[in-house]
């Protein structure tokens, strides 16, 4: 259960009161006005490949919006190794950093050299040598990405992590939802979860290793949590009434949620170990979509106490919620960034639903996107950029954007519905 635009927010009332293949293409519609010029050359091999590695980077870099890399035919050599880089070559063309490499194949594995040069300095900055096996190759192409991407932006790069999302078709008497996961570039997808029933509020556990969601599958609202190395999966909550928007302790430990089994919605903590529920908040109003900071000690959840939903904090100790969001008329869906610094939420003033990020320190307000139906953010694991829901010519996608507003990308996936997005934890 989520608090969502108002059409969402009074579908709940009633029920409260009545009661694998996914192909991703990104397109990056904003970026930064300056992108750091990188050059990847096609790296040699003594063998094939299934894999163009170099590619691979390439497209990593500049998906990443902060990189503007060269064309192969602007090039004018293509070495594989620093020993055969003419510098002169590449501060010509107005190249910052190059990147050159080659694969060796030694039986069926490939050792994998490569060094990153600063073209601008005439020196080497990185040297590496990592080995992969053959259907790895690709994860070994983003772990370079990743040491590129920090070596010269300071942040931990997020080219091999994955994104959950919910799938749909668009035949109304033969509906199918499915629970997918991919790579953010939209590889290896895997189907985890296929209903006829809506599937929502998909929340990754701290390793990774599992997904907890609500189905409402046999036409009745629960929460369950998937296993993604086992295919198991457990039922957490199926009371009569409300079960919903389960969220993870930065331990893995325990589940905030929102269950109505004793009157009006209310966030309960879960013990997954001892299945004993703690009540947190006690009132008639409609408290929901819990959010642990990383520290756990706080939940951020929404609230509709003063008639419009409105983020509220509680101590996980318990004790009296205090109101947090005052600007706009509408303020759900929160999501702490890693650090516990910043959180991130759906933010209304009329009927505009936007992304916008709070600095919890300074109360700052920032509103990130220009969508009139934005929802669902969810952090990047090293805190850069937020992935959320919107709607575009009649049909729900996946964008992502900085934290600054300053890289927007659109994920465009062949299913006719993507939705309810969550980024994966390292």
């Amino acid at each position: 259960m989520k608090f969502l635009p108002p059409i969402i927010f009074l579908g709940l009332c009633a029920i409260y009161s009545s009661f694998t293949y996914a192909e991703l293409n990104i397109d990056i519609t904003k970026n930064f006005e300056t992108k750091v010029p990188i050059a990847i050359s096609p790296f040699g091999s003594s063998g094939s490949q299934s894999e163009n590695i170099s590619a691979i980077i390439d497209d990593d870099l500049n998906r990443s919006g902060y990189f503007k890399t060269l064309a192969e035919e602007d090039m004018l050599s293509q070495p594989t190794a620093a020993n055969q880089v003419v510098i002169r070559n590449w501060q010509i063309l107005g190249q910052e950093y190059l990147l050159v490499g080659r694969i060796q194949p030694i039986n069926t594995r490939y050792n994998i050299f490569f060094q990153l040069l600063d073209v601008s300095k005439n020196e080497q900055i990185m040297d590496y040598k990592i080995t992969s096996v053959k259907g790895e190759l690709r994860r070994a192409a983003h772990q370079i990405s990743n040491l590129i991407y920090e070596k010269l932006t300071g942040n931990k790069g997020i080219f091999g992590t994955k994104i959950a999302f919910v799938s749909s078709n668009n035949d109304i008497n033969n509906r199918n939802y499915r629970l997918q996961i991919a790579d953010i570039d939209g590889y290896h997808a895997q189907t985890i979860v296929s209903s006829v029933e809506p599937i929502m509020s998909l929340k990754w556990s701290p390793d990774g290793n599992k997904i907890a969601y609500v189905s409402f599958e046999n036409h009745r609202a629960a929460v369950f949590v998937q296993m993604l190395t086992t295919g198991k999966r457990i039922k957490i909550a199926s009371f009569p009434g409300i079960n919903g928007a389960p969220s993870w302790s930065p331990d893995g430990l325990k589940l905030a949620l929102t269950l109505s089994k004793d009157g009006s919605p209310d966030i309960y903590i879960l013990d997954l170990a001892s299945k004993q529920f703690t009540q947190l908040t006690q009132n008639s109003s409609i408290n929901t979509e819990p959010t642990w900071s990383p520290d756990g000690r706080t939940i951020i959840f929404t609230s509709d106490q003063t008639g419009k939903p409105q983020l509220y904090k509680i101590a996980t100790s318990g004790g009296k919620a205090t109101r947090l969001t005052f600007k706009g008329s509408y303020n759900a869906s929160a999501s702490f960034s890693p650090d516990g610094s910043k959180i991130v939420m759906v933010h209304a003033q009329g009927q505009s639903y936007k992304i916008a990020l709070m600095n919890l320190n300074t109360k700052a307000l920032t509103i990130l996107t220009t969508g009139s139906l934005d929802e669902s953010p969810s952090f990047s694991s090293n805190g850069t950029m937020i992935v959320y829901a919107s709607r575009r010519g009649g049909k729900g996608v996946l964008s992502a954007v900085s934290i600054d507003g300053r890289i927007n990308q659109k994920l465009e996936f062949q299913n006719p519905e993507v939705r309810e997005p969550a980024w994966a934890p390292f």
